[in-house]
């Protein structure tokens, strides 16, 4: 199975088009997720993650707060990246075996994984192509904010990751998502063709 990865930044759609691309029978998986499970209670990364920022972040049943980490963490440049390194590498091991796993189709010869910070964490793997998911900074901000957050902890966020300007240059795909679900979907499928056509072909390698 070849490797192609979505990404994009905080609130441009991923998820609906992760869903999009499942629904028409392409395996996927979500690094967040991933992540999640990482450090939940007996999760790899769960004992460091409380000894690096204090059991304050965590609840009685020993899940993490995940909107008190994510304020401690887009606040602290230096503690973000002490959570990437204790999380990241146990992320990039699930990602390996699960792609290991999948079967081979010749009707989808590929599978997708969603990883939101793909260009922004340092990495070995090599992937064969790279969708990145798109919209106007607006409307980006105006989503963001609509999950419950300030306008100034939207746009730490959102300063955090790489611009969507410089993901859409260094991506295969780009998919805009300021219109409708329709027409997301639309552009979903068109990707899903191509890809199907693109990655058939064994020659057609990536380096990404």
């Amino acid at each position: 199975m070849r490797r192609v990865v979505l990404t994009g930044g905080v609130a441009t759609g991923k998820s609906y088009v992760l869903e999009q691309f499942a629904a028409l029978g392409v395996p996927t998986s979500d690094a967040d997720q991933l992540a999640h499970t990482t450090y939940a209670p007996n999760g790899p990364a769960w004992l460091a993650v409380r000894q690096r920022f204090g059991a304050g972040i965590f609840d009685e049943k020993g899940l993490v707060d995940r909107r008190a980490l994510g304020s401690l963490i887009f606040a602290d440049e230096r503690a973000r990246s002490a959570l990437n390194a204790i999380v990241h590498p146990h992320v990039r091991i699930a990602i390996t075996d699960w792609f290991a796993n999948l079967e081979p189709d010749p009707a989808v010869p590929f599978g997708i994984v969603a990883i939101p910070l793909f260009y922004e964490i340092p990495r070995t793997e090599v992937y064969d192509r790279v969708i990145v998911t798109a919209c106007r900074e607006e409307a980006q901000l105006a989503r963001v904010m609509a999950r419950g957050l300030t306008e100034h902890e939207a746009k730490q966020r959102i300063a955090a990751q790489l611009s969507t300007t410089e993901k859409v240059h260094r991506a295969d795909y780009a998919i805009w998502t300021d219109d409708t679900h329709a027409e997301t979907a639309r552009r979903v499928v068109e990707i899903f063709r191509t890809l199907g056509e693109e990655l058939a072909d064994p020659r057609e390698t990536g380096d990404r």
